[in-house]
């Protein structure tokens, strides 16, 4: 069986309570939900963690080179300002695809720059809840291959 983990950046937690213009009502318990669904349908073993803390999230990447087969990351904010995220990602040989809620691309300039899309093999954004869905059918077929 196929192991992969998602992990969220920052402030995701408060998905359905915070700029739900942007975001959108969906909440990241719902997500969460709506990600392990798509993983048992694909028959995959789907590990899914959020985390405020830079490092939490650092360590968390660290554990994909001996533990998951594919990773999945929201860096959240910091897309835009973490070399040490970017860093840890280069350093694992695992497929890796970033995912955003919103179009990073359509949004303030800061926000446009993605630090670290520069480590992944792609990037899905602007689907909101379904960005989720569609990088776990993403990594499915990155594994097969």
């Amino acid at each position: 069986m196929k192991k992969i983990i998602i992990i969220n950046g920052p402030n995701l937690n408060l998905l359905g309570k915070r700029e739900i213009d942007i975001y959108g009502k969906t909440t990241l318990t719902e997500i969460q939900k709506l990600s392990i669904n798509k993983a048992n349908e694909l028959n995959i073993d789907l590990k899914f963690y959020q985390s405020n803390s830079e490092s939490e999230i650092i360590e968390l990447i660290h554990k994909v080179q001996t533990d998951f087969d594919g990773l999945i990351i929201n860096p959240a904010a910091w897309t835009h300002t973490s070399v040490a995220i970017l860093d840890a990602l280069n350093a694992i040989s695992q497929p890796k695809i970033e995912i955003h809620l919103s179009n990073i691309y359509n949004r303030e300039e800061f926000r446009k720059k993605s630090i670290t899309s520069n480590g992944v093999n792609g990037i899905i954004c602007g689907f909101g809840s379904l960005s989720y869905i569609l990088a776990i059918e993403a990594m499915n077929s990155l594994l097969d291959n």
